[in-house]
């Protein structure tokens, strides 16, 4: 089963859909990272929780 790491990124109510989409598009691209969940909350902030899998190098042994 794959690990992963988690990073949480909060976006405040006043930030724009489009904002919004280029951060975590540059997060996406740069840093491979997924989205995992988006929580919108009633005063219009949203956190996102992002993914990405840790890869683990296995010792050669020769």
């Amino acid at each position: 089963m794959p690990e992963y790491e988690f990073v949480d990124v909060y976006v405040p109510r006043g930030v724009p859909r489009s904002e919004a989409t280029r951060l975590l598009t540059d997060h996406a691209e740069y840093g491979n990272w997924e989205l995992d969940r988006l929580s919108l909350y009633r005063d219009g902030s949203r956190r996102v929780r992002l993914r990405r899998r840790i890869i683990r190098q296995v010792r050669a042994t020769w």
